[in-house]
């Protein structure tokens, strides 16, 4: 019987926890993403658009969606610290690469950096549809 209660209890007031990572070029709009998402599920709006500053490390967030607490890792995208991406896959549900399609003249770059990222062995589980 404490089982069936305890297991209810969790049910009503334990929510899961998600980690994602947001990753990508500089500049592509990777924070921007965030904090939309903070102002959409969030209790408090975001940072204005026009106040977002480049991300140097690492932005964290803790957003609530479908009674499910979703900890967003918003990793820095200049080059020097793309190096550091592959320290979080592994404790990653999920993984976000965003992509500035206005900015035409880093596609190329943008395409390298994925195709690093796919290639890397730490932790990755891909979800694949085969024909």
């Amino acid at each position: 019987m404490f089982s069936l209660l305890w297991g209810f209890w969790q049910y009503l007031f334990t929510k899961a926890e998600v980690h994602l990572l947001i990753i990508g070029l500089d500049y592509a709009g990777k924070t921007t993403l965030l904090e939309q998402l903070k102002t959409m599920f969030g209790k408090k709006a975001g940072i204005p658009l026009d106040k977002i500053p480049p991300t140097v490390g690492l932005n964290i967030a803790k957003v609530d969606i479908a009674r499910t607490n979703v900890i967003f890792w918003d990793l820095g995208g200049q080059e020097r610290l793309r190096a550091i991406w592959s320290k979080y896959y592994s404790e990653s549900h999920g993984i976000v690469f965003v992509i500035d399609s206005a900015d035409e003249e880093r596609f190329e770059e943008a395409k390298t950096a994925l195709c690093t990222f796919i290639r890397a062995p730490q932790g990755l589980n891909f979800l694949s549809r085969h024909a």
